[in-house]
């Protein structure tokens, strides 16, 4: 059973940053594509930046120069670096991982993210 869980949220204010960090356990980690997405009441959970097994990272417009996404295989981690944090960035971030042998998605339970002005 692949379980995410995600660890890092909190509030900040206007032009700080925060680390978020995402422990697999379960999947053959090294092997999928992994990622960030966010939601806030009331929308779609939308892309943040995936990383995949080859090392290929892909980023949501708004998140291009101000976040980066890394991962680490050995210790199956995957972490969101965010800066430059803007009230509207505030949402539920979720951890994902996809298993694209099985097509199968899995998410974390989601961890706020509040960023004051």
């Amino acid at each position: 059973q692949v379980q995410l869980v995600e660890s890092g949220g909190g509030l900040v204010q206007a032009g700080g940053s925060l680390r978020l960090s995402c422990i697999a356990s379960g999947s053959k980690f090294d092997i999928s594509t992994v990622g960030w997405y966010r939601q806030v009441p009331g929308a779609q959970r939308e892309l943040v930046a995936t990383q995949t097994a080859g090392d290929l990272r892909n980023y949501a417009p708004f998140a291009k120069g101000r976040f980066t996404i890394s991962r680490d295989n050995d210790k199956a981690t995957l972490d969101l670096q965010m800066n430059d944090l803007k009230p509207d960035d505030t949402a539920v971030y979720y951890c994902y991982l996809y298993e694209r042998w099985s097509d199968v998605s899995y998410w974390g339970q989601g961890t706020q993210v509040t960023v004051s002005s």
